[in-house]
């Protein structure tokens, strides 16, 4: 299936939002999801299913000063 992840259409085989997390190695790091333009808590990446087309935007912490 296809996915526009942020903002680049994209193929993938992961079915819900954690295995995309893992799928592009952003466990340890902070980060927010929007998802079809709902932010998603962590607690819920698990259970948030990926279906063709949809819109993920993932945005992660830089640190630095």
């Amino acid at each position: 299936m296809k996915i526009y992840l942020n903002g680049q259409l994209m193929p993938t085989k992961c079915s819900n939002l954690l295995e995309l997390i893992r799928h592009l190695a952003l466990g340890d790091k902070r980060y927010a999801i929007e998802f079809n333009s709902r932010i998603i808590p962590k607690s819920r990446l698990e259970y948030t299913t990926i279906s063709e087309f949809d819109r993920i935007e993932i945005i992660h912490a830089v640190g630095g000063g």
